[in-house]
């Protein structure tokens, strides 16, 4: 039996919608061409399997909360940044 990416991500639908949000937020800026950088960045937000495996594992250990955020969106980040090499 094999899932389907939607299927895997139907649990945390709700959270993942919110992480997007909060994630946009995060990487907005003052500085006008950072600020354009990073939205072409979000804008190509993949599939976003790291953030998933977080709130999948978080939902195991208790549930999500603003932590489990903060860490989704540093993985996020960390991910983005090794890519802007």
């Amino acid at each position: 039996m094999s899932l389907s990416l939607d299927e895997i991500k139907a649990p945390i639908a709700s959270v993942m919608d919110s992480f997007e949000q909060k994630f946009r937020d995060s990487m907005k800026s003052q500085v006008p061409l950072l600020d354009r950088i990073t939205h072409y960045i979000v804008k190509r937000k993949g599939k976003q399997m790291r953030p998933m495996f977080v709130f999948l594992s978080a939902g195991l250990c208790g549930g999500v909360n603003d932590s489990t955020h903060r860490a989704a969106t540093l993985i996020e980040l960390l991910h983005t940044a090794t890519l802007v090499r």
